[in-house]
């Protein structure tokens, strides 16, 4: 099994769903770990779990991405508390529902000051720590940024320009050793889809219509993703750099018939 024994990991986005799961299998693979998020009380959750599944002293750093001075104070914690640092999950997320008829520039800069600006900035802050480690970056993008997919408009131009980060990225910095890949889940079951509004009747039709947008016939686990990101962010992937890996029973082969 992939190993992070002796690897410090920030994780954005751990006080829930892909993010809190993440956290925990690293902490089973062994790793130290830095946990954000928004919400002070799931990040104490997630990391209570985190210390019953193996980790060690784990750090909890309350920030709202959108604003330079957490993402500066993220890397400074954490570099603070243990000298270092060897992978970057870029997990942080939102999702808006809406057209081009009906997404406000508002929603248009909220889901792109998270989903992209955010990891822009904190990448840009990582490298240094990173290329003295020679770690590696996992960012979580979405099918919606290889499939187009009508009604989440803002939302799959913020994971398209994920997917094309980090390809560029990889490139970049490749000659510095560091290696940047990004997992491609479908529709998995958190709370991304009710908190940007997709709530009661239709939250549950979603999920049902899912089973036939997946070709394996089902959602996706969080778990199902953090291993993804697990294996990334270990050696076993040594050799993968500028990859978007789907996570996603298949949606991502599928056309309309």
């Amino acid at each position: 099994m992939n190993s992070l024994v002796g690897k410090v990991a920030i994780i954005t986005g751990a006080s829930s769903g892909i993010g809190a799961a993440t956290a925990i299998h690293f902490a089973k693979l062994g790793a130290t770990l830095s946990l954000t998020g928004r919400n002070a009380k799931n990040l104490q959750d997630t990391a209570k779990k985190c210390i019953e599944n193996g980790a060690k002293d784990p750090i909890m750093i309350q920030a709202d991405l959108v604003k330079e001075a957490d993402c500066v104070k993220i890397i400074e914690d954490t570099i603070a508390k243990f000298g270092k640092f060897d992978v970057l999950v870029n997990n942080a997320g939102v999702l808006e529902l809406g057209s081009i008829e009906n997404t406000s520039l508002e929603q248009y800069d909220r889901v792109m000051n998270i989903n992209v600006r955010s990891i822009y900035h904190l990448t840009m802050l990582a490298v240094p720590h990173l290329e003295k480690t020679q770690g590696n970056i996992v960012n979580v993008s979405s099918v919606n940024g290889i499939r187009s997919f009508p009604g989440v408009l803002a939302y799959n131009i913020s994971k398209a320009a994920v997917d094309q980060f980090t390809r560029c990225v990889a490139l970049e910095l490749a000659p510095k050793k560091i290696r940047v890949n990004s997992v491609n889940p479908g529709v998995i079951a958190t709370e991304l889809q009710k908190r940007g509004g997709l709530v009661g009747e239709k939250y549950d039709k979603f999920l049902e219509h899912s089973k036939t947008t997946h070709a394996m016939g089902r959602t996706g686990e969080v778990l199902e993703v953090a291993k993804a990101i697990g294996f990334l962010a270990s050696e076993d992937a040594s050799f993968s750099t500028g990859v978007t890996l789907p996570v996603d029973g298949g949606r991502h082969a599928m056309c309309p018939r």
